[in-house]
């Protein structure tokens, strides 16, 4: 059987176990052995053995994912997003859309410190989402901006996401974090921005808060600040540690599980029992992430040695494009997986496609391109049907949201990221500033 048919299978399979509803984790696993039985290479599975002992249980980078995940659930404990988000909303009461706006800028400190997509969205979620309904705001408006703002995560480091593409590439952790910086609190401010002019151009999709909500600005303003210390001192002490070259991507992320650990006990939040959940949790979400990273492994791995990446590449490199309109091309592919995929089975099935050809690029920066495809991922948790946060916000919405509007509502989001994408392209120093600003 020629590469080419095998590499058609092998998708074929992928995409049959996921409309079968099957883990992602299990479909990329089995796959790859069905693939090499049926390629009469039984063998390649032993290659593939060792490959994941080799290269993706002994990688030393991604011990940062469990502890991000720890340091994400410590500060979720601590209480300090509850009292930051009723400050806020309360400061910005008298803004039109100041609900809303609160969620946006909460989110976008969230995603400095967590990382995690489902915390960030069910925090966010269990915090915002009734209140602004009880306020009048629309489900649509309401939903959207739940969503979208809490995936941010992905994109603002620390960021898991990150982690894992610099373990799959050329590039460092610091590097990864540095260039999307600009382009993820870019990307929030977008939001924040649209969710003003939408206030202001339709008022009954926001309505104003009542009178009595309007608490002295003085006194909400300190409550604001010494609520936003902490986080504060937490980004600083990852992003610090790790952008001056004090740390390691793994280090600087034990100093902010730490660092999240203090702020739980100063608080006088520490408890056994949350703490035990906390471990669970952490458990949990590292086993999901590091099961995808073994079937995904164990996909690339047959599809490899079969000769369907080999033929795959040769593919898109006779297509005979500009250099812009492969990238283009790619990030379009992209998009349409983020449909059906999450990122992690996104990034590790498209990085050894796509980034030996993009380093044959003179033109393209591996970094811009890696950053790009970072923003273009956002997408992946938003676009139907398979968006995961469509499906965290489904969970803890009342049964008077529908479905729909939860869809409808992250769609202006969407178009939202896509302008990003498109300003990245057309703009790479937003990724690349401040990279070499740091690291020359």
């Amino acid at each position: 059987m020629s590469p080419e048919i095998l590499a058609v299978l092998m998708f074929a399979l992928l995409v049959l176990g996921l409309f079968m509803g099957h883990p992602l984790a299990f479909v990329l696993g089995g796959t790859a052995v069905l693939t090499a039985l049926i390629a009469g290479k039984p063998m390649v599975l032993g290659i593939v053995i060792n490959r994941i002992f080799g290269d993706v249980l002994d990688n030393y980078t991604l011990i940062a994912i469990p502890l991000f995940v720890l340091m994400a659930r410590f500060l979720s404990d601590s209480g300090v997003t509850d009292r930051m988000f009723e400050s806020l909303r309360l400061l910005l009461s008298r803004v039109r859309g100041g609900l809303a706006l609160a969620v946006v800028f909460i989110s976008i400190l969230l995603a400095a410190t967590t990382g995690i997509i489902g915390a960030s969205i069910t925090v966010m979620g269990v915090m915002a989402l009734r209140p602004m309904l009880q306020y009048g705001y629309a489900p649509t408006l309401t939903t959207g901006v739940i969503a979208a703002s809490g995936c941010l995560g992905i994109l603002i480091p620390p960021s898991i996401m990150l982690i894992l593409m610099a373990s799959y590439s050329p590039l460092s952790v610091g590097e990864l974090f540095a260039g999307s910086m600009i382009p993820g609190v870019l990307l929030g401010l977008s939001y924040a921005v649209y969710v003003y002019v939408i206030s202001v151009l339709r008022p009954d999709l926001a309505p104003a808060v009542e009178p009595d909500e309007k608490v002295e600005r003085g006194t909400l303003i300190r409550m604001l600040i010494t609520e936003a210390v902490p986080p504060l001192v937490l980004i600083f002490g990852i992003l610090g540690s790790l952008l001056a070259g004090i740390a390691t991507a793994t280090e600087a992320s034990a100093i902010g599980a730490a660092l999240a650990l203090l702020i739980v006990i100063f608080r006088g939040r520490f408890r056994l029992k949350t703490f035990y959940g906390a471990m669970i949790e952490t458990a949990r979400t590292s086993a999901m992430i590091l099961f995808i990273v073994v079937g995904a492994t164990a996909f690339t791995g047959v599809f490899n040695i079969t000769g369907g990446l080999r033929a795959t590449q040769e593919i898109i490199r006779n297509l005979d494009m500009a250099p812009w309109l492969l990238v283009a091309m790619m990030m379009f592919i992209v998009f349409i997986l983020g449909a059906f995929l999450d990122w992690t089975g996104i990034v590790l099935l498209s990085f050894p496609i796509f980034l030996p050809i993009v380093q044959e690029m003179e033109s393209v920066s591996l970094l811009w391109f890696v950053v790009l495809m970072a923003v273009v991922l956002q997408t992946s948790f938003l676009t139907p049907p398979f968006g995961y946060a469509l499906f965290y916000l489904r969970a803890i919405a009342p049964r008077e949201v529908r479905t729909g509007q939860i869809v409808r509502g992250v769609l202006p989001f969407i178009v939202l990221i896509v302008l990003m994408c498109i300003a990245v392209a057309v703009f790479p120093s937003l990724v690349t500033w401040l990279p070499a600003a740091l690291y020359g």
